[in-house]
């Protein structure tokens, strides 16, 4: 992978905010160093591969929900009921997601969809880059789609919040965190050593994959960026104010 040419982004002009960005930026890099990396170094020293593996499996079957209800909203029948079939399957013989028997039995493929992506679908644009506080690379229709909406209908949410179980939400959106960034770190640090400017060199692989996820294309061939998600349902359009 040429790093470098990545930095060239051609839509690097739609970054207003770069200054602001980039100290964000160092900040998020700070905290990923400090925290998120000590954390996840344990993860993956104390839990074996298959209890890893187990842990992604069923995070990715909580997120099944999310991705039907976009599948559909997207007009993609065949994905949704791709994303119904894996649903059941692993929520049932698989033990809850344990297992990902779908994948290895039935060869159906997990995939994702989120609110962004929907609205990119429905001919929104995704507006200036932006860095948020710990979640990393996004834009204003991801933000609002994958961080707000996305987290809002999501049913395990829902469940956790109507039954006092906020603290159930914060260990799925924490694991969730540790989870991804195991996973990444390696290959983060490949591209960190390799890239002259590595702000410039992750702001372009974020448009990338995201044009990449919007248009259901193939997966590019560069590595993962880290992509957090924010599972914690704050009932951000103040609902508990109505009542």
């Amino acid at each position: 992978m040429q790093v470098a040419a990545l930095e060239n982004d051609e839509e690097g002009d739609n970054d207003p905010l770069e200054s602001l960005n980039r100290i964000i930026f160092e900040i998020n890099e700070f905290f990923y160093t400090m925290v998120l990396r000590p954390v996840s170094i344990m993860y993956q020293t104390f839990l074996p591969p298959p209890v890893r593996e187990a842990v992604s499996n069923v995070l990715d079957n909580l997120s099944a929900p999310v991705i039907l209800m976009n599948d559909i909203l997207q007009g993609e029948p065949g994905r949704a009921w791709e994303t119904t079939q894996r649903f059941v399957v692993n929520s049932t013989i698989g033990v809850a997601g344990v297992m990902d028997l779908a994948d290895s039995w039935l060869e159906i493929p997990e995939h994702d969809e989120d609110f962004g992506q929907t609205l990119a679908v429905w001919g929104v644009g995704e507006g200036l880059y932006l860095v948020l506080p710990l979640f990393g690379p996004s834009n204003p229709r991801d933000g609002v789609g994958k961080l707000l909406v996305d987290a809002y209908v999501d049913p395990f949410n829902n469940w956790t919040d109507n039954t006092d179980r906020e603290e159930l939400m914060w260990t799925r959106t924490a694991l969730n965190a540790v989870d991804e960034y195991s996973g990444l770190m390696d290959e983060l640090d490949q591209i960190k050593k390799t890239s002259i400017d590595y702000y410039a060199a992750i702001r372009s692989m974020y448009r990338q994959k995201r044009k990449s996820d919007i248009s259901n294309g193939e997966a590019l061939d560069m590595p993962p960026i880290l992509d957090l998600s924010y599972d914690y349902n704050q009932d951000p359009f103040g609902k508990e104010n109505l009542e």
